[in-house]
């Protein structure tokens, strides 16, 4: 229904009907040749699970198989270096799968020996304790592939008893806030969190507006839906490319309940994360 100008009410056409006949009939004149396109692609762009030594595919999500009451999980370079840096090299850690996936922005490699420069998603436990899991994620995963991601890792009815930590950055001028741009000394950290995490966060809470996205969100999201305590540490940076300064705006995590008694040695991470950044360095000049 409708309100003309002097008050009347009249009936508006509805396309609803013709617009569902329009599609149809385009689905029936879609040609054997473009569906067979649209399943390749759809395979194509399929998330899997495997692990690289065997190239075996993990038959089941990656949390029913290994079970854990600590998730660790790192989306991007720098988020990446930080945890190869500081939380890796103290302990011995076991690679328990990697995720395969291809969309317009990435391919992930199937190599053994990673470099910073490759995309790759690759799920490591910590061998002196199992029941802590942790992710590195440098690679894009296009939304149409997060659902997958999250079903491969997680389950489609995930355990409660867990906590996930994830780590990523975006830029600085995605952050929205009242004040001058010029009083924001990045690189900076916020945090949000779902209603189930109750311990004290490292930093500040992330404020409204400021939304997240990605894979981040994703995760996030389904942590809120299950029930499942998480919390998010977003850093706001200017250099998205990997940085050292961007690497160390996340230490203030390494005093949290979930990497707190995974961190030995300050010093050393130090020296690690300088070479790391270094190397990047030196491979980025190659391939440019």
């Amino acid at each position: 229904m409708a309100a003309t100008f002097f008050g009347e009410v009249v009936k508006a056409p509805c396309r609803a009907g013709t617009e569902d006949e329009e599609e149809d009939d385009e689905g029936r004149r879609e040609a054997p040749e473009d569906r067979e396109v649209r399943r390749q692609l759809a395979r194509k762009r399929e998330v899997r699970l495997l692990r690289r030594q065997t190239k075996a595919s993990l038959e089941v999500p990656l949390l029913e198989k290994y079970p854990c009451s600590k998730f660790i999980i790192a989306i991007g370079n720098n988020a990446v270096a930080f945890l190869s840096s500081f939380i890796m090299n103290s302990g011995v850690w076991e690679e328990v799968g990697c995720a395969k996936l291809w969309n317009e922005w990435c391919r992930t490699t199937d190599t053994v020996h990673l470099t910073p420069t490759e995309a790759f998603c690759v799920f490591y436990h910590l061998k002196s304790n199992p029941s802590v899991l942790l992710c590195q994620c440098s690679c894009y995963i296009a939304e149409d592939q997060q659902y997958q991601w999250l079903e491969k890792v997680f389950g489609s009815c995930p355990r409660r008893d867990m906590q996930i930590t994830i780590l990523t950055c975006r830029h600085v001028t995605d952050y929205k806030t009242s004040a001058s741009t010029s009083s924001l000394h990045s690189p900076f950290l916020k945090a949000l969190k779902t209603q189930n995490f109750k311990e004290p966060p490292c930093c500040s809470l992330l404020e409204q507006p400021n939304i997240v996205h990605d894979l981040p969100a994703a995760v996030l999201s389904f942590c809120q839906v299950w029930k499942i305590p998480a919390i998010l540490y977003l850093c706001y940076t200017d250099v998205m490319k990997l940085d050292l300064i961007t690497i160390e705006a996340f230490e203030p995590v390494l005093s949290s309940g979930s990497l707190k008694g995974l961190v030995k040695s300050s010093p050393q991470s130090t020296e690690i994360l300088k070479k790391l950044v270094a190397t990047n360095e030196i491979q980025s000049n190659i391939y440019t």
